[in-house]
């Protein structure tokens, strides 16, 4: 990783995830590009970056060995693609989440840098093969997939496209170890990676027990965060199982596999996600944190807040 230290890295697209990942690579250290194609957007990014790491830095909680002035020094915006990706070695795009849109930057982007830089996107959902499908040079292209808000939830998702050379995948594993993320490889391509697959599963099921009277909203989301989240929070469902019987997961499986292969073909079709359930449990939960932007505001920098001191604790 030494060979990447003070070249720079480009992040395409200055909204949320943008500005997150720029925060998460200026905190190890690295040159940041911020570069989006609304004129003013990127120096406007800027701005709010500078406001939260200095915040972050008042709270005790700036990530890495720099100052937030040291890191702003290392961050620059820009207007124009070509100039903002002048010396990149690593190019994380973060446009919204549609093919298309993605498609084009891939392609604008593969043209204007050599052929040892990677092409990364942040996609939450849309397939690698689709993504890169008009890129040249497909074996340095990865997904490199965050979660929200990645400045304080570590975990990334790496990726590969059918193609990607294994030594892409070990260089942005390396990369999102330096800057503190928590990598995590995916072997081959799958609809939904794996943390929306698991993310989805919880939610289907979650969801059908609200919408058959089983429980409410209120509660299935206590089931959550204070029950199964507790644990979750540093061990996973693997170790979990591994724990939770006297003689490990040989033991758990022995004792248990018959009662969760029976409670799982209980298991109801996909929800509809609408009509009258959705209605009903929108009410629900809106009762609770009202949808309008202030309180959401309000709930959203809690959970930021609350995420800081867990990161803290976990450290």
């Amino acid at each position: 990783m030494s060979s990447l230290k003070g070249k720079t890295i480009t992040v395409v697209g200055s909204g949320l995830i943008g500005r997150s990942w720029a925060m998460v690579f200026l905190s190890g250290g690295y040159k940041v590009k911020i570069y989006d194609n609304k004129a003013g957007q990127a120096s406007a990014a800027i701005a709010e970056i500078k406001k939260q790491l200095e915040e972050l830095q008042q709270a005790r909680m700036l990530r890495g060995n720099l100052s937030a002035a040291e890191q702003l020094s290392l961050l620059s915006s820009h207007d124009d693609l070509q100039q903002a990706l002048e010396g990149a070695y690593f190019v994380q795009e973060c446009v919204f989440e549609d093919l298309e849109a993605k498609q084009t930057v891939f392609q604008e982007v593969e043209n204007l840098v050599k052929e040892n830089v990677i092409l990364s996107s942040s996609t939450s959902c849309l397939m690698p093969s689709n993504v890169f499908s008009g890129v040249k040079n497909q074996t340095r292209c990865i997904i490199s997939h965050p979660v929200n808000p990645p400045y304080y939830v570590r975990l990334v998702e790496l990726v590969p496209h059918p193609k990607t050379h294994e030594t892409v995948m070990d260089f942005a594993y390396s990369l999102m170890t330096d800057v503190g993320q928590a990598p995590v490889r995916l072997r081959k391509e799958i609809d939904g990676f794996a943390l929306n697959r698991v993310q989805y599963a919880i939610i289907a099921e979650s969801w059908r027990l609200v919408q058959d009277g089983v429980i409410s909203a209120k509660d299935i989301d206590l089931v959550m965060s204070e029950g199964l989240g507790m644990r979750y929070a540093f061990i996973g469902p693997i170790e979990t199982m591994h724990l939770n019987a006297p003689e490990g997961i040989e033991d758990y499986l022995q004792r248990y596999s018959e009662g969760i292969k029976r409670v799982l073909t209980t298991f109801g079709p996909v929800p509809e996600f609408s009509g009258e359930a959705a209605a009903r449990i929108t009410k629900e939960i809106s009762e609770s944190i009202p949808g309008d932007q202030e309180h959401l505001t309000a709930r959203r920098e809690r959970r930021d807040q609350l995420l800081m001191g867990l990161a803290k604790l976990k450290k």
